[in-house]
């Protein structure tokens, strides 16, 4: 952080948040922006299903995260230091939430052995909900903390409840099959029992039927609002400037798939995780209850969302190291060879 940058976050001035006037051509640049970087990811990098690979899932994913964090000059550059203290703030929560949310992804993915070269599809368009849904939960978040100020304590008072469930979580199974969404969409839409490529609709004799990846993509848009609700809260307690809380979690969110490819096999390796997001969840949710009272400056929370983060993951690596006896090999990623990608016809590939 440049000295400039520090002073600015440390004294917040006569506004406690940043608070400046975004025009309409700025909101559309943004959005056509973000728009192109997921074209560009989907038509050009992806345009053909295949295998992702760990070395390219972590090239992509320092990509994704190095465009996350190069905003934060441009922030600094346009508003100044304390709008690009509270975006880089916002951004780490929205990072550090995004983990458990790719865990669970795995977890879908695996239940309905979705074919690994597909998978991308589906996160694409899980990844778009996602941004639709954080915009419309921001924005409703702010207009509430605008015109109901009581609403702070039920934002806190919720963030302290989740991060205690998720700092006590034990890592116990997910069981898609006994999600209600899950039931529903079966009950509802007529299914194929088989994937037939990435197509989420097919035809069979001469009858329109959802295919398992649209009940995927169903069960991923389920999990997206679920997260929404947890992390939105989060970050308003940080920022309350629409432009800056909605440009974290864009930044954050674009980079997910690729993320999910990374982390996917190594959940057993993050075992402090949930106490990690657990004492941030907290964090964020006193500083929003004594936001009336006291606010604390965005280099002290951007020291302690940075802190937590680095210790939990040292934590959760120097553990996993120690499990692996002097003579032991390590875990290695479960991904694909180059020569298996293929795997059997996609319209012969059964679903859960």
């Amino acid at each position: 952080m440049t000295p400039a940058l520090y002073l600015a976050v440390a004294s917040p001035g006569p506004h406690r948040y940043a608070s400046f006037d975004v025009p309409a051509g700025v909101w559309i640049a943004f959005a056509v922006g973000v728009t192109t970087l997921l074209l560009l990811d989907l038509l050009l990098v992806h345009r053909k299903p295949h295998v992702i690979t760990f070395r390219e899932a972590a090239i992509e994913s320092s990509v994704w995260i190095a465009i996350g964090l190069g905003f934060t000059g441009v922030m600094l550059w346009w508003q100044g230091g304390q709008a690009a203290g509270e975006y880089i703030a916002g951004y780490l929560i929205e990072k550090s939430l995004s983990v458990d949310n790719v865990f669970v992804w795995a977890v879908l993915l695996s239940f309905f052995a979705v074919p690994a070269k597909y998978q991308f599809r589906v996160l694409f368009y899980g990844v778009f909900g996602a941004l639709v849904l954080r915009a419309a939960f921001i924005f409703a978040g702010v207009a509430l903390i605008d015109r109901f100020d009581w609403i702070l304590y039920v934002f806190g008072a919720f963030l302290l409840l989740t991060a205690f469930k998720i700092a006590r979580h034990n890592g116990a199974e997910i069981h898609p099959e006994h999600n209600p969404v899950l039931k529903l969409v079966r009950k509802v839409i007529p299914t194929t029992t088989q994937y037939h490529g990435q197509k989420l609709f097919t035809r069979e004799n001469g009858r329109m039927m959802a295919t398992p990846l649209f009940t995927v993509l169903v069960m991923v848009e389920a999990t997206d609002v679920i997260f929404a609700v947890d992390s939105v809260p989060a970050i308003l307690a940080v920022s309350r400037e629409p432009f800056i809380v909605l440009s974290s979690n864009a930044f954050a969110i674009l980079g997910l798939r690729s993320l999910y490819f990374l982390l996917a096999g190594m959940a057993d390796r993050f075992r402090y995780l949930n106490v990690g997001l657990g004492v941030i969840l907290g964090f964020v949710g006193i500083k929003m209850i004594i936001s009336d009272f006291y606010h604390l400056p965005v280099a002290i929370s951007l020291g302690v969302i940075a802190s937590v983060l680095t210790v939990t993951i040292v934590a959760s690596l120097r553990a996993d190291r120690n499990d692996i006896g002097p003579g032991d090999e390590p875990a290695p990623h479960p991904e694909l060879p180059e020569d298996e990608a293929t795997l059997a016809d996609p319209d012969e590939t059964p679903a859960r």
